[in-house]
């Protein structure tokens, strides 16, 4: 069974929130011109040429999802990371990347 499925409401939302400070802050200290907002679980990233990535917690499933230009991740936690459901990928990588690809804005994020 797995034990992500186990884990309490509480501490999924307290992970979210750490994964969603870790991009902002990632955000502020890189001074990118990104545009962030955060309102009811929901971390919209905004570029320059409008375009956004939007990243929000889905409790049910405990998953991160995120949407992109390049297409719709779902994120586990797996003991020592976020990593996607299809491809493994961790979350840092991803956002990295589809960063790149929409904001033109090269960007590392530690979580």
């Amino acid at each position: 069974m797995n034990t992500q499925n186990l884990e309490d409401e509480s501490a999924f939302h307290a992970r979210v929130d750490g994964v969603f400070a870790a991009i902002e802050s990632a955000v502020d200290v890189g001074d990118a011109d990104i545009d962030t907002e955060t309102s009811g679980g929901i971390l919209t990233l905004e570029f320059e040429n409008r375009s956004k990535v939007i990243i929000n917690r889905q409790t049910f499933n405990r998953e991160i999802w995120v949407a992109a230009k390049s297409g719709g991740f779902h994120f586990r936690f797996d003991g020592t990371g976020w990593r996607d459901t299809r491809s493994d990928e961790r979350i840092e990588s991803l956002l990295a990347r589809v960063i790149k690809e929409q904001g033109a804005i090269v960007m590392s994020i530690t979580i």
